[in-house]
C-alpha cells in the first residue's frame, strides 16, 4: 500500500555531500515513521535517521551533525541532506516506512549507493 522511489546516490569525495531522496505513495497517510537505513557489504542494516507523523527526527551518532532529515510539505517526501561525508558512510542506503494499522508493516525502498572515496 506504500510505494518508495529513492534517488540521490553517487559517487563524493570525503568531505562532501549529498543529498537522498524518499517519495512515498500510496497510502502516505497512514505513515507512521519513515527516514533511512544503511548497509555497507558485509555489515549489519544500521538505522540511520527517522522521522515521525509529527516531524521529530532522531539521527544516529554517527551521522548527527553531518546528517539532516527533513520532509516536505506534502509529507510524502523526506530528504536526506548528508554533509561531511566520511569514506565509513560508504553503503547502500535504503528509505523505510513504518505504518501501523491493525499491524506493524514495514516497507524498503530498492535502495540507492552512496560511495565516499577518500
Amino acid at each position: 500500500q506504500v510505494q518508495l522511489v529513492e534517488s540521490g546516490g553517487g559517487l563524493v569525495q570525503a568531505g562532501g555531500s549529498l543529498r537522498l531522496s524518499c517519495a512515498a505513495s500510496g497510502s502516505t497517510f497512514s505513515i507512521n515513521l519513515m527516514g533511512w537505513y544503511r548497509q555497507a557489504p558485509g555489515e549489519q542494516r544500521e538505522r540511520v535517521a527517522m522521522i515521525t507523523s509529527v516531524g521529530s527526527t532522531t539521527y544516529a551518532d554517527f551521522v548527527r551533525g553531518r546528517f539532516t532529515l527533513s520532509r516536505d510539505s506534502a509529507r510524502n517526501t523526506v530528504y536526506l541532506q548528508m554533509n561531511s561525508l566520511k569514506p565509513e558512510d560508504t553503503a547502500t542506503y535504503y528509505c523505510y516506512v513504518l505504518v501501523i494499522n491493525q499491524g506493524h508493516y514495514n516497507y524498503w525502498g530498492q535502495g540507492t549507493q552512496v560511495t565516499v572515496s577518500s
